[in-house]
């Protein structure tokens, strides 16, 4: 632990990019937290605009809006 699960909108991202971005989260999960590198897993989900409001806002950025230690710049 800790696991990271990125929920975005689709990207055409190589599977080199993908793996750089997946070293920097890392990278940062390590300075900030003190976890090990082996410990730290990391999830990339593209989620299509029009299923955005029920699959991801609904459903976890709004329940836990006042939470979020970084919240969105916009509401739905």
């Amino acid at each position: 632990m800790p696991h990271i699960d990125i929920q975005c909108f689709p990207r055409s991202l190589s599977e080199a990019e993908k793996e750089a971005l997946a070293e920097d989260i890392t990278a940062a999960i390590v300075r900030h937290l003190g976890s090990k590198e082996s410990s730290v897993s990391v999830a990339l989900h593209e989620v299509e605009p029009d299923a955005w409001k029920s699959r991801v806002w609904d459903t976890e950025i709004a329940p836990q809006i006042e939470s979020l230690i970084k919240k969105p710049g916009y509401e739905m």
